[in-house]
């Protein structure tokens, strides 16, 4: 055997493709519109045994109530979507069913605001019950609670200086805009405009048909990156105070007396004559309990 190494010997060159011919028409990748973030959802359930998961569990299916409760706030609060800047950057929302007092409210984490946690009682679940008249009512209601709290997890809130009512009278809006308000649920003309909840929502629909569709969403806008000064706030939103606002609201509205505890809502017609339509009083709705967070 021969102690010599082999001759080198040359490797064959590949060849270099041959180039293609330009052409004077070129074809260009369309960018992708922004479309609705899509934060990761989680659920935890610490009692699976307990009457209201059951009601939960039977009546829902998580993945698909809290990916469409997303998508209707975002809907509702931020379309058309120029740009996702101007929506929270929000992560991940979790939602936890345990047993506790109230209703239910929403969080940050501590090392992590852009993290949600929405906290649902299951002794409330337990407590809905279908009736013949809403056989569905049990799931309406998870579903507008939920809807609700979802909005807590978009919303701005004036870095932290907007009256409470407000925040709360957004969130009832998005579930009364997405047809999810229980069936107590009236509108009431006495009291504060910021009093909250439903109370507030119907006030809110009543701008957003007085002065055009998507004011709403101008009042959330208007509350991302400036503290709130209710002087100036409305008037540049809308050219009056909201007391104003308010009081024009308020005279849609009249007592009747002759008829104990009845509230009559007025409509105007084009040529400015009322019709009047009767409907129950009712009182307003009991706030969730909140440790901390919104509710």
């Amino acid at each position: 055997m021969s102690s010599n190494p082999p001759e080198a010997t040359a490797s064959a060159i590949p060849l270099r493709p041959a180039k293609v011919a330009a052409t004077s028409a070129t074809t260009s990748r369309p960018h992708p519109k922004p479309g609705i973030p899509t934060p990761k959802l989680r659920l935890e359930c610490r009692d699976l045994t307990h009457p209201g998961a059951l009601v939960f569990f039977k009546t829902t299916n998580p993945a698909t109530i809290l990916s469409d409760a997303v998508t209707v706030v975002l809907q509702t609060l931020y379309i058309p979507f120029e740009g996702n800047a101007a929506i929270p950057p929000t992560r991940s929302i979790t939602l936890i069913l345990r047993s506790m007092p109230g209703v239910a409210y929403t969080t940050g984490i501590d090392l992590d605001d852009d993290h949600k946690e929405i906290h649902f009682s299951l002794d409330y679940i337990a407590g809905i019950k279908n009736t013949s008249a809403s056989p569905q009512r049990q799931r309406q209601e998870i579903e507008g609670v939920i809807v609700h709290e979802m909005v807590h997890c978009w919303q701005w809130n004036a870095l932290g200086t907007a009256p409470g009512g407000l925040i709360e009278g957004i969130a009832d809006f998005v579930r009364l805009r997405d047809a999810l308000g229980p069936p107590h649920w009236k509108k009431e003309s006495g009291g504060d405009w910021d009093a909250g909840y439903q109370h507030t929502a119907y006030f809110l629909e009543w701008m957003d048909a007085r002065f055009g569709e998507g004011n709403v969403m101008r009042v959330n806008e208007a509350l991302r990156d400036k503290r709130y000064d209710e002087k100036s706030f409305w008037r540049q939103l809308f050219g009056k105070s909201v007391q104003d606002l308010w009081s024009e609201y308020s005279r849609t509205f009249e007592t009747d007396d002759s008829e104990e505890g009845v509230l009559v809502e007025k409509h105007m017609d084009n040529d400015g004559n009322s019709n009047v339509k009767n409907k129950p009083e009712t009182e307003n709705r009991v706030l969730e309990h909140a440790p901390s967070g919104f509710v």
